[in-house]
Order: C-alpha cells, then structure tokens, then sequence
C-alpha cells in the first residue's frame, strides 16, 4: 500500500507574500485585489496568457478572501481590477482544461465555484461589499466571477466587453454558475441572455448595462474617480463590526506517516485497496475557551476555528488529490458535555465580530462535505463527541450508525448550532433537511437540545440511520462500506447529489446541481473533448467537427 507524500498533495495553503497572480492591498475600509497573472515558465504544461486562470491562481483568491474576514476586520468594501490594460480576465486557461482529466475539470470547476460562492458569502454574511472594476474585457470565467460580486462596472474604451464565448467557441458551458447567475441573480431577461451566450464577442457598455449584464459603465478619464466612489460608497453602507482585531492565520502543518495525514485535530487514514479512508476529528476539549475575550485571545488556535481549517483542508485533498477513495467514514472522539459547553459559548456570543466569523468558516466547511463526491458514513461509537457543531456531521453523511452499548454512554446530542446557524447551500439546517416535509419531527428532536441520547431512542427520533447492538454493529458497518465500494462511482455521485437537498432550491443550489449534470456529460462529449472536439482543437489552425444530432 502506497505512502502517502505531502509533494503529492494540491499546495491549497498560500499568503498574501506568496501570491504570484493577484496583488492585496487594504487601505482602511476599502480593499483591492488586483489580478496579474504570471504566466507559469517553469509550472504547468500551459501559459497563462490575457489574465487567464488556472486552480492555484484560485487558491490564491480563496485565501484572499479568508484573510480578509479575519485579519482585516476594517475592511468594508472589496474593488476587483486587473493589472493589465484592456483584459480584466479571460476566463479559465483553456489549455489547462484541455490538457486536464475529468476528475480534475470536475473538481477545478467545483473549488472555482465553491470560491465564488464564498465571496457572495463575504458580502452578504461578513459586511463586505464586493465591486467588479473592469477595467478592460471579461470573458467567460472573468465575466463569472464580476457575478460574483455585488456591484459590476465596465469601462468605456471602445473595445471592453462582458463575454460568455463558451457554447459559440468551446462547444461547453459556463463552469462556475455564470448561466444561473444571469436571470436568478442579475435577473436579466432570457431572451437576452440567450444572445448574449450566444455571441462569443459578447456586449459592450451602453447595451450590457441595459441588459442588466453590468451597473455602469465609464470613461478612461472617469474611472479611477468612479471607482473610487463606489468603493468608499460600500464601506460606508456596510453593517460590519470593526470592533475587534484581526487575526493572523498560519498555515496548517500536518504530517504524513504511511497513509495518515495527521493535523493537531484531524486524523486522516486511507485506504486505498479498500476505496476507503476515515476521518477523525477530535473535541474541543475541557479548557476550550468559553467567554469572548478568550476566544480572541485563542485565536487561530482556537478549536472552533482551526478544527473546521484542518477538516477544509483534508476535504480538498479528498476531492483533488485521491480520486480512487470513494467512501469516508467520520469519527469523533472525545466529551459530548466539552462540545456542549463550547456551542453554548459560541451562540451566546454570535454577534462578536470574531466569533460570527468563526461560526461562518464553520458553515463554509460543513457545506464543502455536503458538495463532495463521496460516500460519507458516520460511525457513533463509545468515546465519540457527536454533539452539536459535530453532530452536523452525522447528518450531513449520507448514513450514520450508532452503536448501543449496556450502559448507554455512548450518546448523542443537540445544542443551539443545530437549530439553523450552519445552513447548507440551499439555506436549510441539516435537520430541516433530514426532516424534510416532517415539522413536528424536526421540532421534537429541537426539543431535546442539551439532552445526551441514547442509540436506541435516537434511531427512533430519527437522528441516525441505524442503532445497532455490538452483535451486529461491526458486520453491518463492514458490509455496507465494501458494498457502497463496489457500486460504480459515476452513478452514487449522481444519488448522493440527488438526495441530499430535498425542497425547494436557491441560486446556489441549482448552480451545483446543474454543475453536477453538465461536467460530468458536456465535458466528456465527443464535441467538447473528442479527436476533434472544440475544446481539443481550440488554438489549433483546425476548425472543430461537431456531431449534429441532438440527444
């Protein structure tokens, strides 16, 4: 069995000194990232060229935006631009995504996706208004991420346009929810947005701004002024708490042993004859602190804040890096009273600057399991802590089982968090989902927040999938882990990803859900990535040849 090598793994850990593609720079209220992408001379098998993107020049992103919710709590306002005159971005690298397998555009789109979401997140839920200054044209992920933001400026020189050329030129769609964006978010009519996608030279500014596809436009000579208005106009609107200082986060420094990657909190092992890996995480521990001022003085050290880091980061060497794992089982270990204690602590301080964004990352990661591509069982056993902030973890797997031991001491439990602080993607409590069309279920087991329960009775509540005696416990778990092994992964992507939102849908939602139909059938159409595909042949001097016919 194969070690695990840290070199192996995606580097999804980066700093601001470290960036090679966008520029930070804060300046008060007002933020501003500034893309100006290196191209890779010694990196990839691809050059960057006209503000083209690839995952590291996300990754970059991604943590300019972690920065800014807990190092800069006096930011108020984010501007976008680009270094570089007349492209703003051309979207992603269609070289990288030629050259890319499947799992790999997959998952890119998804961690692309997963970021844009991340900045509405950091203007609707941090206080931060996000402004898209193009200064020059976007295109197709360029234009997806100006989406992203809050408020859309183009500048009036002639040749700038917004552009979605991807169905036109590359014979695929918008990766990261550029076509819900348009008539769910921006609202723009349909008929429009058809044209619109349907022009690869896309729209310039009198009519992209009566299209809805941008707020404004300006001259050359207006625009730094412009820009700047907007930008100290955001600030000033903002309701975000500045109270508090900032503070720093170091990178993760797990280690590598054999198949485990051990974080302070986090264990992963793998298996890789068996599809299979287990993920543990350990409690918070008796001396986790409790009152504000201490949460603080933790920092990013703090269990709420680092646990939930260490758990993001494991996801995505999941997703990216190990394909061939197909089922995770979560594990706790530690006191249910501990995870209780802490939850407690954290609602009764929600609306500290700090701990809200503590609480927030906390969502983002639970949202980052709901959204991966394998089979999650959690595994309730004596010396467990599926409690609270964790027990989100039990029902966001797809099953959990429990073991009922004589003298019921291995329980479960609720606390505050649970009732709707750590939303899933469709903006529903994992409860609310699990009790889907069931209200008087839901506010039964709400009812019993703060109460350990034992596996008997939480099966019969509903809040596990299985209590089972430790006659069967141990055959059943290993049973229903090497049967789901042996099912084709393409089709329990498809299930899981069908059965872990019921109800209604919002933008996001519908984004990864259509994102899960698309990649996984566009991108491995003959018309797309055949011989002569137009993805395949795209800067070659060959037109592409499509199949005609309409399935």
């Amino acid at each position: 069995m194969q070690a695990i090598q840290s070199q192996e793994l995606t580097a999804f850990q980066t700093s601001p000194d470290q960036y090679r593609h966008w520029n930070l720079k804060v300046d008060g209220p007002v933020a501003r990232l500034t893309l100006n992408i290196q191209e890779e001379d010694d990196g990839p098998e691809y050059l960057l060229k006209q503000n083209s993107y690839d995952l590291f020049v996300d990754i970059e992103l991604a943590d300019a935006a972690q920065r800014l919710r807990f190092e800069h709590p006096e930011v108020k306002s984010l501007v976008f631009e680009s270094g570089i005159p007349r492209v703003f971005c051309a979207g992603a690298n269609i070289y990288m995504l030629g050259k890319s397998t499947h799992p790999f555009k997959v998952n890119f789109c998804k961690f692309t996706n997963e970021t844009r979401l991340g900045l509405e997140d950091l203007s609707e839920n941090s206080g931060v208004r996000t402004i898209a200054a193009l200064n020059g044209t976007a295109a197709g992920g360029g234009y997806e991420l100006a989406l992203a933001c809050d408020e859309i400026y183009l500048i009036d020189d002639g040749t700038s346009a917004v552009s979605f050329p991807e169905v036109p030129l590359l014979a695929v769609l918008p990766g990261t929810g550029g076509l819900t964006r348009l008539v769910d978010k921006r609202k723009v009519r349909r008929d429009r947005a058809d044209i619109f996608c349907t022009v690869a030279e896309g729209l310039k500014g009198k009519r992209a701004k009566q299209w809805g596809l941008i707020d404004d436009f300006f001259p050359r000579t207006k625009w730094d002024e412009k820009i700047e208005a907007a930008a100290q106009a955001g600030a000033a609107a903002s309701k975000r708490k500045s109270d508090w200082k900032g503070v720093a986060l170091p990178a993760l420094t797990p280690e590598y042993e054999g198949n485990r990657i051990r974080f302070e909190h986090v264990e992963v092992e793998l298996d890789h004859e068996a599809r299979s890996a287990s993920i543990t995480i350990n409690g918070p521990g008796a001396k986790a602190p409790t009152n504000a001022a201490d949460m603080h003085a933790a920092g990013a050290e703090f269990w709420a804040l680092k646990a939930f880091r260490e758990l993001d980061l494991a996801l995505l060497y999941l997703r990216m890096d190990l394909p061939g794992i197909n089922v995770v089982t979560l594990h706790t270990k530690g006191d249910v009273a501990d995870v209780l204690r802490l939850d407690a602590a954290l609602f009764e301080n929600r609306e500290d600057g700090f701990v809200r964004e503590v609480l927030l990352n906390m969502s983002r990661v639970l949202r980052r399991l709901d959204l991966t591509a394998k089979s999650f069982y959690a595994l309730i056993e004596p010396g467990s802590c599926f409690a609270g902030c964790l027990f989100e973890l039990a029902v966001a797997a797809d099953r959990s089982y429990m073991l009922v031991d004589d003298d019921e001491a291995n329980t479960i439990a609720l606390s505050p968090l649970n009732g709707g602080l750590l939303t899933m993607t469709h903006e529903k409590s994992r409860l609310e989902n699990r009790f889907y069309g069931e209200p008087e279920t839901l506010q039964a087991a709400l009812e019993s927040t703060g109460s350990a329960i034992s596996g008997e009775d939480a099966e019969e509540q509903g809040l596990v999938t299985m209590a089972l005696d430790d006659l069967d416990y141990e055959d059943e778990v290993r049973l229903a882990i090497e049967e789901r092994a042996s099912f084709s992964p393409d089709a329990l992507t498809g299930m899981e990803a069908s059965l872990r939102f019921p109800g209604a849908e919002n933008c996001d939602s519908k984004i990864f859900g259509r994102l899960s139909a698309w990649q996984n059938w566009i991108f491995q159409r003959p018309n797309a990535v055949g011989p002569k595909g137009a993805l395949t042949s795209y800067g070659q001097p060959t037109r592409p040849e499509f199949d005609f016919k309409r399935t």
